[in-house]
């Protein structure tokens, strides 16, 4: 300060009184907990009460098809056999024998073929099979190299994830430590 100032200083007589505990930092956990507790209390409600009532429900209707369809099985069985025993076949007059006309016809006998003609064939058709394309095989492809992964590799993740954990700690320690 200057000499010539005229600025009345003030002077702190009593420190700050010191907090007590955060009243409001209490209050929200104690209410996140009570929110967290009441859940779970739902949950189990929800546990041994409903689930094991909807799934009686379902048993109970289940059996009720169940035996509605072995009721309908029965009944329609019983009708098939009855329908079955009351059609009694009918008899049908048999027919009398009738001539049938017999066609006299001659058929051309082929003459012999020259044993020539049969080895020609043979070669005519190996020649053709020679001259069938080729296609090729396919081959297998390598696996794209795309991802992070790919790009990184293992070591480069596990010096990553160790450098985040570092800040990690060092942020802690920065935060616990008193300002200098």
């Amino acid at each position: 300060m200057y000499e010539g100032d005229d600025l009345t200083t003030l002077e702190e007589d009593a420190a700050p009184p010191e907090e007590s505990g955060n009243k409001t930092f209490i209050l929200v956990a104690a209410i996140l907990g009570g929110i967290v507790l009441l859940s779970i209390a739902c949950l189990a409600v929800y546990g041994f009460y409903w689930i094991p009532r909807q799934t009686a429900q379902r048993d109970v209707q289940q059996a009720t098809l169940v035996a509605q369809n072995v009721q309908v099985d029965q009944a329609l069985t019983e009708k098939a056999i009855s329908d079955m025993l009351s059609q009694v076949p009918a008899a049908t007059p048999t027919l009398e024998p009738t001539a049938t006309p017999v066609f006299q016809q001659t058929t051309p006998t082929l003459a012999p073929e020259d044993p020539q003609t049969a080895t020609v064939a043979a070669a005519l058709t190996q020649a053709a099979q020679a001259q069938l394309t080729v296609t090729s095989l396919p081959t297998s492809t390598l696996l794209p190299d795309t991802g992070f992964f790919d790009d990184v590799g293992a070591p480069g993740l596990f010096v990553m994830a160790v450098a985040l954990v570092i800040v990690i700690l060092l942020a802690r320690r920065l935060r616990v430590s008193p300002a200098k």
